[in-house]
């Protein structure tokens, strides 16, 4: 009787050629993240809001002069690290409700106020969310800087000082050791304002970014700071490295 081995002809399975796996299909994602760094410290009576200008997405940059740091009404400053697409969709639609909330007040919004609006916006979203990672600046009713940090979908606290985006880890430590004050529920109660003066943070912030800019590829090519006190908004500009 005439018998075949394990690779004879009356043994071949057309289906071992091609394998057993489910066919794979290419996959499109709604996201990018286009790096870049934010941060903001808050003083006594002062509130600086810096971001770099580059704009990337893998290891190409898409634009070198990008502007994260929108002012959103006269004590109010966001800006937005992550996809860059969701930030600008959330400050045209967050603009346009300032609007509305300066037509029905006969006031600009304050900080304070806008950063609880943000939060409403984002959880409203928290099933499709806008991958944005924010953080308001701003001076509150009291004339005292305010720092709101921000996940995702929503949830935030005020601080201090914050960073987000491609350099957070690099930065936030520098900021803990320099910056972090004691606790809020330690009495006799101490102010929880940043210990510096505005000169000083402004110091601080540009040694930050040029820190970032040296291992953090998604930073650079310049860092641009809004800073904010009772005499209103200026902005001043440092180059970082363009490499």
């Amino acid at each position: 009787m005439e018998t075949y081995d394990a690779v004879g002809e009356n043994n071949f399975n057309p289906s071992s050629y091609h394998g057993n796996h489910t066919k794979q299909h290419a996959t499109w994602s709604p996201y990018d993240n286009n790096g870049g760094t934010v941060m903001a410290v808050a003083g006594e009576d002062y509130v600086i809001c810096a971001a770099d200008t580059r704009m990337s997405t893998g290891y190409s940059i898409m634009t070198r002069q990008y502007t994260k740091v929108d002012e959103m009404s006269p004590k109010t400053l966001m800006a937005s690290a992550g996809f860059m697409a969701d930030a600008a969709t959330l400050k045209k639609l967050l603009k346009g409700r300032c609007d509305q909330y300066q037509f029905a007040n006969n006031k600009p919004i304050g900080c304070v106020a806008f950063a609880q609006m943000l939060s409403n916006t984002l959880y409203m979203r928290r099933f499709f969310p806008y991958y944005a990672f924010n953080i308001v600046a701003g001076l509150d009713a009291e004339g005292k800087g305010a720092v709101f940090t921000y996940d995702a979908v929503g949830s935030y606290e005020r601080t201090n000082y914050s960073c987000q985006g491609s350099g957070q880890q690099l930065i936030m430590p520098v900021l803990d050791n320099q910056l972090k004050t004691v606790s809020p529920l330690v009495l006799p109660a101490v102010s929880s304002a940043t210990p510096l003066s505005e000169e000083e943070a402004i110091d601080l912030i540009k040694d930050c970014f040029a820190t970032a800019g040296e291992r953090d590829i998604y930073t650079g090519d310049a860092v641009e700071l809004f800073v904010m006190n009772k005499d209103g908004i200026r902005k001043e500009t440092m180059p970082l490295k363009t490499d």
